[in-house]
């Protein structure tokens, strides 16, 4: 399980892979200084709500992971990530599409020294 932090004040809990297919999503957008909302469903020990964010290239992000491998993603999920990032509704988390023949080690998207 991964956490986002995103202005020091709101923390939320994701899984890993899902973690890194959002942190792809949500750095490719602000890389191009793109601002837009990331809305999740809270959890049932919160209320069973959901929470909207403002995400903008200013914002203060961290993703962190407790497994100690970088998942394998999936190109189809990140490509249904963005579609939804590029909505006027914005980023939120769609269900994994099936998986590729061929799927993505995050670690070689990683700088070097990373």
């Amino acid at each position: 399980m991964g956490k986002l932090i995103y202005e020091n004040t709101v923390k939320v809990d994701f899984e890993d892979r899902a973690l890194a297919h959002l942190q792809l999503v949500i750095t490719a957008k602000l890389r191009r200084k793109e601002a837009f909302h990331f809305t999740w469903k809270d959890d049932a020990s919160i209320g069973n709500g959901r929470t909207s964010v403002w995400i903008h290239p200013e914002a203060s992000l961290v993703f962190k992971y407790y497994g100690s491998r970088p998942p394998h993603l999936n190109h189809a999920w990140l490509e249904a990530l963005v579609v939804t990032a590029n909505s006027p509704a914005g980023l939120y988390l769609v269900p994994e599409p099936a998986a590729p023949a061929k799927s993505i080690d995050a670690g070689e998207l990683l700088p070097a020294d990373a």
